[in-house]
């Protein structure tokens, strides 16, 4: 059959979120938590009902799951469960189950907490990390699983803090990226029909807890509905989108509940792109709407929907954490009180965090390498708390790193903030960061793109004849040939072979006096290289050298005059070769 559209992906940046939430709990294995107290055996949960009228029950009670999904390390479980509790949650989900659990467990029990303890399963998180798994072939992967799976069943299956067990995570969709047409068709079918293997399996050994399986889209649930017959329940992880679940579980006659597995506001892969090109975040506003709307449209589907778990209950402070997460580096924000008050929580004496509204930045679109710009908002506390001020900057867009990074920022008054841009070319964020001493924060993003600092003069390179010494002729935007570092256009590039010794050079025609060069390099720089002027092309002088290279843009003052001007370069700064939107020669 033909794979529906995927109007359910998970998170843009599903290839690290899911796999390190479950190497958290691995890493902290070796943490003991403080023994809670006695606890009583584990609970019987049931998916009871009937065709469009069912609830899961916990040991005889209706139960719906108020769940969000579980960031921090277990060694901080004690920390965070207490907090957890107050938001009016009930449940708490994973994506790894082993010998590492039972402190979470121990500690989600003793609160009141019950946990979706899942299992991990390749290729697992939408876009296929873990590697690729073949499903019709690879026996000894399956049977590994197979013992694997119901041995932490086993072990964990009467412990008070188990609601369902959770077989795999966005593998239907993530199986796209290792294979196509009919292989692609085929693997799904083996997959969730391993799945069902693995189902059978949990409930041999576990009769008194649902199995589930979770994926990025409802466009999996055929593939299940086919080859997973055991499945109590079907999950999915949904965001901007997760209101549309209703309509397509009708649509495609399933005769099984579901829980949301993941959902939130819209993620990256859903909102539309700003005026550089790149995701437009909403604001921590629209991100608690996002919350409150997602809760609503899940409780809005009586007696299919048995709840969700929201993501995601997580500290890190990073280009994900900022987008998701309910309390980056244990700051509250809008999205935190949103959830808990959905949950049913109290919240009147809750202070609240600062609301940042109307950011901007000045000349988004071309701001200089190097040189200030300004930051625009409008900051107010609900509370009349006095608010401090902090602004990050993000590179996602320019080499793929989410860590944001602290600047040096002057505060002009009224909203207005200085900052001073980085000297690497391309897309960055700015973060507005806003605390209210409480323990709250609100934060809002813009992106702004780095464009070269105007030189001053004449570029006497530009056009000109340019040779290297090698050149890519394929990959992104090439062929990437020596001719299009003095085009004039920071849309192409010249790029090298991936070795040490290489150059290029540019022939001005004639003799020619010139007192700057800017190089402006792509993400692949030149960590040491030199300066070098010729009148026959072949002695060469060196009138500059570099043994500190970090790329960005390098504006070099030197005076001198030749026929030819050369960059010798021979150490790379990156495993790749060297590549240079624009080398500019100018003449004042």
């Amino acid at each position: 059959m033909k794979p529906p559209t995927p109007i359910h992906r998970s998170r843009g940046r599903s290839r690290a979120t899911a796999r390190l939430a479950v190497t958290a709990l691995v890493l902290a294995g070796a943490a003991v938590l403080p023994a809670p107290a006695a606890q009583a055996a584990g609970s019987v949960v049931k998916v009871e009902g009937s065709q469009g009228a069912w609830k899961l029950t916990v040991d005889g009670s209706p139960y719906t799951v108020k769940g969000l999904t579980w960031g921090p390390a277990v060694a901080d479980a004690e920390r965070y469960m207490p907090d957890v509790r107050s938001m009016g949650v009930n449940t708490i989900r994973t994506w790894g189950t082993d010998a590492t659990t039972k402190p979470l467990l121990d500690s989600a029990a003793a609160h009141g907490i019950k946990v979706v303890a899942g299992f991990w399963l390749q290729p697992g998180g939408g876009p296929g990390s873990g590697g690729c798994v073949n499903y019709l072939t690879d026996t000894d992967y399956k049977n590994n699983m197979l013992a694997e799976f119901p041995k932490w069943v086993e072990t964990y299956k009467d412990h008070p803090g188990v609601l369902m067990w959770n077989v795999g995570n966005e593998s239907v969709l993530g199986l796209q990226n290792c294979y196509s047409g009919d292989a692609l068709e085929q693997q799904r079918d083996a997959y969730t029909t391993f799945v069902n293997d693995i189902t059978k399996k949990i409930h041999a050994v576990d009769p008194n807890h649902p199995v589930t399986s979770t994926d990025a889209w409802t466009g999996a649930w055929p593939y299940y509905k086919k080859n997973a017959p055991d499945l109590d329940l079907y999950a999915v992880n949904s965001y901007g989108a997760v209101c549309d679940i209703r309509k397509t579980w009708e649509e495609g006659g399933f005769d099984k509940p579901y829980i949301v597995t993941e959902g939130g506001p819209a993620g990256e892969w859903e909102v539309p792109d700003d005026a550089n090109g790149v995701p437009d975040e909403p604001t921590d506003v629209a991100k608690a709407e996002g919350y409150s709307r997602a809760w609503q449209c899940v409780t809005g589907h009586e007696g299919v929907a048995l709840g969700a778990t929201l993501f995601h209950y997580g500290t890190e402070y990073d280009f994900g954490g900022v987008w998701f997460n309910l309390l980056p580096a244990g700051q509250k924000r809008l999205s935190y009180y949103a959830v808990k008050k959905a949950y049913g929580a109290d919240t009147s004496g809750d202070n609240t965090p600062p609301v940042i509204t109307g950011m901007t930045v000045d000349n988004a679109s071309a701001v200089q390498a190097g040189k200030p710009f300004t930051v625009k908002a409008s900051v107010s506390d609900p509370d009349g708390d006095p608010v401090t001020h902090q602004m990050l900057l993000g590179s996602k867009y320019v080499d793929d790193s989410g860590q944001l990074g602290d600047v040096p920022f002057t505060d002009r008054g009224n909203g207005t903030f200085e900052v001073t841009a980085p000297d690497r070319l391309g897309v960055w964020k700015v973060y507005l960061k806003s605390s209210d001493g409480k323990g709250n924060v609100g934060i809002e993003t813009k992106s702004f793109r780095v464009v070269p600092p105007v030189a001053v003069g004449t570029d006497v390179a530009a056009g000109k004849p340019a040779t290297a010494s090698t050149y890519q002729p394929g990959g992104t935007g090439c062929p990437c040939t020596a001719g299009n570092a003095v085009d004039g256009s920071f849309d192409t590039r010249w790029a090298s072979d991936w070795a040490d010794q290489q150059w290029i050079q540019v022939d001005l025609g004639s003799r020619t006096a010139f007192d700057h060069v800017q190089l402006a390099w792509e993400t692949a720089y030149a960590k040491a290289y030199t300066l070098q002027t010729s009148d026959n092309g072949q002695d060469w002088t060196t009138v500059h050298t570099v043994t500190d290279g970090n790329g960005g843009i390098d504006a070099i003052d030197v005076r001198a005059e030749a026929r030819y001007v050369r960059v010798n370069a021979t150490v790379r700064g990156t495993p790749w070769g060297y590549s240079l939107y624009e080398f500019g020669v100018y003449r004042s």
